[in-house]
């Protein structure tokens, strides 16, 4: 069942959020898949040449991306307020 604007008037999104689930939802989901692996890549890349730190710094955008391109694909099926 899709949700109204109207069904909790209490629990809206502001105007700043409401912004940017309009532009984010114009993106392919698919970027964050692939910025993901890009990042799994460059970590892996960097690993191998023995720059550890900076090899766990990239590898951890990994989920972040994932998460946001979830968030994305929420946006794009239900809509935001």
């Amino acid at each position: 069942m899709a949700k109204n604007k109207n069904d909790n008037p209490e629990h809206s999104e502001g105007p700043v959020a409401t912004a940017i689930e309009e532009q984010t939802a114009k993106l392919p989901s698919d970027i964050f898949l692939w910025a993901a692996l890009g990042s799994m890549g460059v970590s892996l890349y960097l690993q191998a040449n023995g720059d550890r730190d900076r090899s766990l710094f990239v590898g951890q955008w990994a989920a972040p991306f994932l998460l946001l391109g979830l968030y994305n694909k929420l946006v794009k099926l239900e809509g935001h307020d």
